[in-house]
């Protein structure tokens, strides 16, 4: 393995580049010495390369942002349908309901209507006995 001060390093912008695809990728593209870490310059966030020889070539960080394109479509395509079929993690709290609005208040107004007259016909019946 060669010595750190033989090294090249270089900085790339995080810009349209997964981490997991950039990690996994490098080393195909530059070797096995190739190495890869989160890497902040100048208050912007990107990576630090470093290898024995040259960086990544245009042509090379155009695939890795395309090969990110697809990993955070897949992902989202993932939690997309993992968010429809999920089991509740506490199903002794899964929401009851109590009362809808629209139809249930409706037959509640009715329901209070029809006890608000059996009341007045009942008035109504003691007043005449």
């Amino acid at each position: 393995m060669s010595s750190s001060s033989s090294m090249n390093k270089y900085w790339i912008p995080h810009l349209d580049i997964h981490k997991k695809v950039i990690t996994q990728e490098l080393q195909f593209y530059l070797g096995p010495e190739a190495t890869v870490r989160s890497f902040t310059r100048d208050g912007e966030d990107g990576f630090l390369i470093t290898t024995p020889g040259a960086c990544l070539t245009d042509e090379q960080i155009d695939d890795i942002c395309v090969k990110s394109k697809e990993m955070w479509e897949k992902q989202a395509a993932a939690r997309a349908a993992g968010a429809a079929t999920r089991v509740l993690k506490r199903p002794l709290h899964q929401p009851v309901v109590i009362s809808k609005a629209g139809a249930s208040e409706s037959t509640r107004r009715r329901r209070e209507s029809r006890r608000s007259n059996e009341t007045r016909s009942r008035r109504d019946e003691r007043r005449r006995n």
